[in-house]
């Protein structure tokens, strides 16, 4: 039977324990009083409204509703701040875990701050409607991130471990609805009595806009970016926009009554051509008045740092960014947020590093990697395996710096060499881990193991291995501590088996008859072939171990 709440002290413990889960699991980098005080809110939430019920459903209550966190919850948070613990866990840690994708980040919360075993964490996945967990939890038990700090340190002061008390709402409720009446009556007149004028309504679709001021204090998601461009006013553009995207196949479908917001992240003359950007989810719409052309591409609803694509080579820029430029270091004119022509990178397959941003999100690099968004492009530095670090060495790691020179080259070349991902990426890491001279006259080469985040999903590592004008992709990798080999013939045209290791490992091979001798040097093993002139095709079972 599901355990129940039953002692005024198990109560306690449970309450605070959702509370970290609630505190830890939520997106972005809000500062931490309004982080607590939101998560107690979601916890008080589940808590008070049934607080009887099984502890297993109420955990599933509060995990659910902070992975995405409903924005009406920072309103009135004035009983909450009040109700503050007098301390709360280092900044850095919560800015490490922003970085991961929102079912990675419930699992290591899980496993870490909760301490549930990988079955526990599974079955509270599919809970959360995660179809399949074990990726994720392999993904979560992988992520290089800080333990956090022990349960008895993370302490609520007397009399605050258990829900905050707050006004009755009725009173408030009376007062809301009385001036959303007035509100509406000024709209209903300001409109000649329509509310849902051309610009604002589309076969099932509404126009929505954010608060041009909603950025500068709340989380950087795309549902805060303003509304910009020299067409916004114009309603009837806007309404044939709506209208556009309402008719397409692509279109948002209503789960029940009423109509769905569609966000206007921009609507102006791009180039000459009338061009709108509309929002819903995880989807943007870019509309165009040339044909008139309806594109619809996926855009990562909590990373509202990455440029939109306005098409022509301009790009729509997060109010929060003030400078661009080239990789090459060439200042980028920025009007109203739209960027002027940017070319495309000069690689042979027209994917590679884009622009150097600067603004309050620091500065990062953003590159094409094949999808109509761009995606932030870092390098890790090559560190030897095992190494100590700090909190805020870790969040540094994953402030995402801009690429420097030499990353810029990588990045050429691996931009190309990266077998096209099936999904849109949002952030890729590439970590140098072994650079060195094939044998037998192959010439210098270096091994890479890149980190693809995507949106929504578990991240994945690409493993490529870049020897002159050649590119092999050698499969999949583990960024924290990488290991990849393949076949490769050498100028000799014989086939030797190559693979290397991450500092600190050593890699090492089961031939099961496919190898002659094998050789290890330099964190490199070299292996002969039992079949010198033709591929073997034989799959190799490597791993590493420490060194």
């Amino acid at each position: 039977m599901p355990e129940k709440v039953a002692t005024r002290n198990g109560a306690d413990t449970h309450y605070r324990d959702l509370v970290r889960l609630a505190y830890f699991v939520q997106p972005g980098r809000p500062r931490r009083v309004y982080r607590m005080a939101i998560a107690r809110r979601i916890v008080d939430d589940a808590v008070t409204r049934r607080p009887r019920g099984d502890l297993a459903r109420q955990r599933t209550r509060v995990l659910r509703r902070a992975m995405r966190p409903p924005r009406r919850l920072r309103i009135g948070l004035g009983p909450w701040l009040r109700a503050l613990p007098a301390r709360m866990p280092d900044a850095a840690l919560t800015a490490a875990l922003a970085d991961l994708d929102p079912p990675v980040r419930v699992a290591w919360v899980l496993r870490r701050v909760a301490g549930m075993r990988r079955y526990a964490v599974r079955d509270q996945l599919l809970r959360l409607r995660i179809r399949d967990p074990w990726p994720v939890i392999d993904a979560a038990d992988a992520a290089d991130l800080p333990d956090v700090q022990p349960p008895d340190a993370f302490t609520f002061g007397p009399g605050l471990d258990r829900p905050v008390r707050r006004r009755p709402l009725i009173p408030v409720a009376a007062a809301v609805a009385l001036t959303a009446a007035l509100v509406g009556a000024l709209v209903v007149t300001e409109r000649d009595g329509s509310l849902a004028g051309g610009a604002s309504q589309g076969r099932g679709l509404h126009l929505v806009v954010a608060d041009p001021n909603a950025w500068r204090g709340g989380p950087h998601r795309l549902d805060v970016w303003p509304a910009r461009g020299d067409l916004t006013g114009d309603r009837a553009f806007t309404g044939r926009a709506l209208s556009a995207w309402a008719r397409s196949t692509a279109a948002p479908r209503p789960r029940g009554e009423g109509a769905i917001g569609a966000q206007l992240l921009y609507a102006g003359r791009v180039d000459g051509v009338p061009t709108a950007l509309l929002r819903n989810g995880d989807r943007v719409a870019r509309y165009t008045e040339r044909g008139p052309r309806m594109e619809v591409f996926t855009a990562a609803a909590d990373d509202g740092s990455t440029p939109l694509p306005l098409g022509g080579g301009r790009y729509l820029l997060s109010p929060w960014d003030t400078r661009a430029r080239t990789p090459g270091g060439r200042k980028v004119k920025v009007t109203a947020g739209v960027t002027e022509r940017v070319p495309a990178p000069a690689t042979p397959c027209g994917r590679g590093p884009l622009l150097r941003l600067e603004g309050a999100d620091g500065d990062r690099t953003v590159g094409d990697l094949g999808f109509p968004r761009p995606a932030v492009l870092t390098q890790r530095p090559t560190t030897p395996r095992p190494v100590e670090r700090s909190l805020r060495q870790v969040a540094s790691e994953h402030a995402a710096p801009p690429l420097s020179a030499d990353g810029t080259r990588l990045w050429r070349r691996l931009a190309c060499a990266l077998p096209r991902p099936e999904r849109p990426v949002t952030q890729a890491a590439a970590r140098q881990f072994w650079t060195g001279t094939l044998p037998h006259g192959g010439g210098s080469a270096q091994w890479v193991c890149t980190s693809l985040s995507f949106a929504g999903g578990a991240p994945a590592g690409e493993a490529t291995l870049l020897h002159g004008e050649e590119h092999h992709a050698t499969g999949s990798c583990d960024v924290a501590n990488p290991v990849s080999g393949t076949w490769w013939q050498a100028p000799s045209g014989r086939w030797y088996y190559l693979a290397a290791a991450g500092p600190g490992l050593v890699p090492h091979v089961d031939s099961q008859g496919a190898l002659r001798t094998s050789v290890v040097k330099g964190r490199l093993l070299v292996a002969s072939s039992a079949h010198d002139e033709h591929h073997p095709g034989t799959p190799i079972t490597l791993t590493a171990r420490a060194d």
